[in-house]
């Protein structure tokens, strides 16, 4: 799978240590990390890292030199038109000519429970002309950071133990910085097929006059979970994260469903500020989902004690949009990608 990705400087490539290379690379069966297509600390013209520690959002942080001359049709581009959008931007396509690397600021609250932290995100601002609502969406493709199940991090700020089961059972106090993710029953890993939706719902967020923060935008992005989340908090106004369910002894489609915060961890902050925010977005995507004739599992939610939402500052969801036997055909996740565009219109609406 090739998406639409942003270009990368030669001196990104030269930045990654060889050896530590050659051993991740197993993972994805490629020669090198350098060939990923996400930045890792770019340079400017006048030589200096092309990086920034946050965005308008972060009081004080730099702002990244501009990438231009990137134009890309929008996916969305030639969908249905989107509801309250101008008249004069519907149907255009979307020109990424405003794009910020943003690494994790070691001061940033929570940024000292990373572990793997070298990689950058990638922050689209929509043109002006189409209609800038103002508003990032912190979109996370699920999984894809090579080496990651080997290295573990605190399940909570407080490093009090997991309280429910999934990919780390409860009781532990430390979890896969970044587990490694399924495989569908075609033989697609889920890092593929996650990276792919977000793609899709990044050009759909653009042409509907979003900014989108893209935590991976790449094969592989060396950014755990901490990490990711810690972005988030400091740059985007939410963080959706986008998976397919494991492990659940289904053979069939499960449909969709969000996971919410066990009632357990409601007292425990950042979780107690925050948990009615991470639910309120939940259920408008799930609802917008709805809309677009997806599947929707049991009440669209379920709890589980997730690192995302424990250290969460800003509205966060991890969604689940399937398990290992839904389709994940480019029809289909066009149809998702949409249902998540309805959702998200539907929850700053309200705010």
């Amino acid at each position: 799978m090739e998406n639409v990705d942003p270009v990368v400087p030669e001196s990104v490539a030269a930045s990654v240590e060889t050896t530590e290379n050659e051993k991740n690379a197993e993972e994805f069966g490629r020669e090198t990390l350098a060939e990923t297509s996400v930045p890792q600390g770019a340079a400017n013209s006048a030589g200096h890292e092309m990086v920034t520690s946050g965005t308008d959002k972060v009081p004080g942080g730099e702002v990244a030199v501009s990438q231009s001359g990137m134009p890309t049709e929008a996916a969305g581009s030639q969908t249905e038109t989107v509801a309250g959008q101008p008249e004069a931007i519907q149907n255009q396509p979307v020109e990424y000519t405003d794009l910020q690397q943003i690494t994790l600021d070691p001061d940033w609250e929570y940024a000292d429970h990373s572990k793997i932290n070298t990689g950058a995100a990638v922050l689209y601002r929509t043109p002006e002309e189409c209609g800038r609502k103002g508003i990032i969406i912190g979109v996370n493709a699920g999984h894809g950071t090579a080496g990651g199940a080997k290295v573990k991090t605190l399940c909570h700020p407080d490093g009090s133990d997991k309280t429910t089961g999934g990919s780390t059972a409860a009781g532990a106090t430390e979890a896969a910085a970044v587990s490694g993710g399924m495989t569908f029953q075609d033989g697609t890993p889920e890092r593929t097929v996650t990276l792919q939706m977000a793609q899709i719902l990044r050009d759909k967020l653009l042409a509907s006059g979003y900014d989108v923060l893209m935590l991976r935008d790449g094969e592989d992005v060396q950014l755990d979970n901490v990490a990711r989340t810690v972005i988030c908090n400091n740059v985007a106004d939410c963080h959706i994260a986008l998976h397919w369910d494991s492990g659940d002894g289904k053979n069939y489609d499960k449909g969709c469903f969000y996971i919410s915060v066990p009632e357990v961890l409601k007292s425990m902050e950042p979780v107690a500020s925050h948990w009615q925010q991470h639910d309120a977005l939940g259920a408008d995507l799930v609802e917008g989902l709805r809309g677009q004739g997806a599947t929707i599992y049991g009440k669209g939610n379920m709890s589980i004690d997730l690192t995302q939402t424990s250290y969460s500052t800003i509205p966060s969801v991890d969604m689940e949009l399937g398990n290992a036997y839904s389709d994940h055909s480019d029809a289909i996740l066009d149809q998702l990608a949409e249902g998540l565009l309805q959702g998200i219109n539907v929850y700053f609406q309200q705010q």
